[in-house]
């Protein structure tokens, strides 16, 4: 069977991988190779190429010099849409959401007859609209929401985001397909260290330092309070999309300079390295798809606080390696408060996330379960 997934921006030369939607793209693409599927990513770039990755897919790229926001697509990749998907009765992954350009792929591939699956990644719940509402809203109804009805799915993180897409009026089938790890991201176990009960706890948050999305604001505020009688130290890393400073005087402003370290993304080493340096990973967000970040928290045996709203956090409750807590400042005092009283729980509460992941959430038995699916879609 062959499956194509589209994501415009994604690598031509396939690394490095930067963004969680591109490495999704490449886990998922990954995973259904190794399960025999013929994989090919598309993207647009700066010259026609093909590669093979590593990991047994291969990249072709189409040139395009036109405006990353553009409702055009590459001509070159309209006529390999007709002339090598088609034919070979492939079923195309659109990836992303409230982009032009996975509206123009949608487009072209319903012209060619190619069978496509929107993947937004992320959920439409009600917060992904309050901002910039005047531009979000008028496009869902001209361009998303036709988008979304003309897939033969909606492939999303977790099986309760159907929800957000019922509440919008959107029919279409949907299917679950979590993003996953794989085995060659792995630290071994022996590597793994905890710090003494006596230091101070460290906690990070590791992705883009994006205030409303991820719910930074809300927890600097939980951490200030928390601080007053905790023995706490708090890292936000990652790269800025304009929000930075903003927090930086709102820590300023609790007189949490000592106690709150801001750092610019590192692309040299890999995530789970930087989340091993600390103790409990954090994700707070108003909306999020699943948290990738988090995923790899699991697998370097950390102990994590999530909002009820990512994707992950059925997988971070059903493990038992962390809590689940609402978006809000109070939840997430309260979520802190309660994990650092059971901090000599810790180092077992964080190897049963490691033993989950490792078994429930390897990319080759997501992609595997995905391929039966996609088979059904096809025929």
């Amino acid at each position: 069977m062959r499956v194509a997934l589209y994501l415009r921006h994604f690598p031509a030369r396939g690394a490095p991988l930067i963004g969680g939607t591109s490495i999704a793209v490449d886990g998922l693409a990954a995973g259904l190779a190794e399960n025999g599927a013929d994989v090919r990513v598309l993207c647009e770039g700066r010259s026609r190429t093909t590669v093979r990755a590593d990991a047994g897919y291969v990249i072709e790229c189409f040139p395009s010099r036109r405006p990353y926001h553009s409702f055009t697509l590459s001509p070159e990749l309209a006529r390999y849409a007709e002339r090598e998907l088609a034919p070979a009765r492939t079923l195309c992954l659109v990836n992303g959401m409230f982009h032009p350009g996975v509206y123009a792929m949608a487009r072209t591939l319903q012209r060619c007859r190619v069978p496509y699956v929107a993947v937004p990644h992320d959920p439409y719940e009600r917060a992904v609209f309050h901002r910039n509402p005047h531009l979000k809203w008028p496009y869902w109804y001209l361009f998303e929401r036709r988008l979304l009805r003309r897939a033969r799915a909606v492939q999303v993180l977790n099986m309760k985001h159907a929800a957000c897409l019922r509440r919008l009026g959107i029919d279409t089938p949907v299917i679950e397909t979590p993003n996953g790890v794989a085995c060659r991201s792995e630290l071994q176990e022996s590597s793994l260290r905890w710090s003494d009960t006596t230091e101070p706890a460290r906690l990070v948050f590791l992705g883009r330092i994006d205030a409303y999305n991820k719910g930074l604001d809300m927890l600097i505020d939980a951490f200030a309070r928390v601080a007053e009688s905790a023995s706490v130290k708090l890292t936000v890393q990652g790269p800025d999309w304009g929000d930075r400073a903003r927090l930086q005087r709102r820590a300023a402003a609790w007189g949490l300079g000592d106690r709150v370290e801001f750092r610019g993304p590192d692309y040299g080493r890999a995530s789970p390295h930087i989340v091993a340096e600390h103790d409990m990973f954090c994700l707070p967000s108003r909306f999020e798809g699943f948290g990738l970040a988090a995923l790899e928290a699991m697998i370097v045996a950390r102990v994590l606080l999530v909002s009820e709203e990512t994707g992950i956090a059925s997988h971070v409750a059903a493990s038992g390696c962390g809590v689940a807590v609402r978006a809000s400042v109070s939840g997430i005092e309260a979520g802190l408060l309660n994990l650092l009283q059971r901090r000599d729980e810790w180092p077992v509460m964080g190897s049963a996330g490691r033993r989950y992941a490792l078994s429930q959430l390897q990319w080759k038995r997501i992609a595997a379960a995905a391929l039966e699916r996609y088979a059904g879609m096809i025929a």
